[in-house]
């Protein structure tokens, strides 16, 4: 079985505008990009896990969503960043799916397709529904202080370490494995 890194988007890989989908607003959190580069070949797969309700909400289209991936990969690949697999959830709360975050439904379907040990693997992000989302799974969590910095107060859940970014956080897992 494979172990990986589960990433938030918004907020821990790039800077959360509220609701970002546009190509021009795309921008990188500090540190996000050394921080991928160094658990690159770590041997986690890394995958990114993000609620879209945006496009639930009528605020922009399923279409404007690959289209901001296509360019954030792009970039990353630039720096020699690859990801091994995206999940997105695009509804609202009120739609009651499996998929939305802190619901596992995303990281089951990257289990199937990835051969994933979830007690093995990580969940990366700024919110407290990316806690609980690695809570219930059963991953380890790391908050990042960039972004919400956990502050939304959704879910009163701790995680295992808080690290300032992507660069700290990384670090840290890459510590644990010695």
């Amino acid at each position: 079985m494979n172990k990986a890194i589960f990433f938030d988007r918004d907020g821990t890989i790039t800077v959360d505008t509220g609701y970002p989908h546009k190509v021009k607003d795309l921008k990188f959190q500090e540190n996000a990009i050394p921080g991928l580069k160094l658990i690159q070949n770590s041997g986690y797969k890394l995958i990114i896990v993000t609620n879209q309700s945006g496009i639930g909400r009528g605020y922009y289209t399923e279409q404007d969503y690959h289209a901001f991936m296509e360019e954030l990969y792009f970039r990353l690949k630039k720096e020699r960043i690859n990801f091994d697999g995206e999940y997105f959830c695009p509804h609202i709360s009120e739609d009651n799916c499996n998929c939305r975050k802190p619901n596992i439904g995303m990281l089951e379907k990257a289990v199937l397709d990835h051969d994933i040990d979830l007690q093995e693997s990580w969940v990366i992000g700024d919110k407290t529904s990316d806690i609980e989302l690695g809570r219930r799974a059963g991953c380890k969590t790391i908050l990042v202080r960039t972004g919400n910095m956990g502050r939304d107060g959704n879910f009163n859940t701790m995680p295992n370490h808080i690290s300032d970014n992507l660069l700290n956080a990384n670090l840290h897992i890459l510590s644990q494995n010695v």
